[in-house]
């Protein structure tokens, strides 16, 4: 099969998954608010101080991440307080799992310093530490080398062939 790549100048990239991503959660605290969300930080608050940020800094990203959908507001109360809002990951927000399990494990290999990672991230059933592998729809790892790029129904062809 003839990789798409071959003829990279006839497509266009305006439809790009990963640069509209990047658009979302493209800087290192709207990625670390994330990390924190699915370490079980609800408070804004805690958010702020386990990222090491300002409580501006933290209400920008943590809208930003709201208005995307990956996280959501609700209500709490203490007894003899306002009402206060804590932050829960959507069903988007909690299918970004992966992408934080990719940039852990790369990180794990490629960036940790000699003493190892801080976290390990294991399976409740049965203990082992949990990875992100590629796969494709029937269910076979797919190694690096073993895949091409195809065109997707989204593909806008530019240039004289863009018919």
């Amino acid at each position: 099969m003839k990789d798409l790549l071959e003829d990279r100048d006839a497509w266009s990239m305006d439809n790009c998954s990963i640069a509209r991503t990047l658009e979302i959660v493209g800087n290192r605290t709207s990625l670390l608010i994330m990390r924190e969300a699915f370490f079980g930080t609800r408070r804004f608050d805690d958010f702020a101080k386990r990222v090491g940020i300002g409580e501006p800094a933290a209400a920008t990203r943590l809208k930003e991440l709201t208005a995307a959908g990956l996280l959501e507001r609700v209500p709490y109360q203490e007894p003899g307080q306002r009402t206060r809002y804590a932050y829960q990951l959507t069903d988007k927000g909690r299918d970004f799992r992966a992408v934080i399990v990719a940039l852990r494990q790369w990180g794990d290999t490629w960036a940790a310093d000699e003493q190892g990672p801080p976290v390990v991230v294991r399976h409740e059933n049965c203990g082992a530490e949990v990875h992100a592998v590629l796969r494709c729809d029937e269910g076979h790892d797919v190694p690096v080398g073993d895949s091409f790029v195809d065109a997707g129904p989204g593909l806008v062809r530019v240039g004289p062939d863009s018919s």
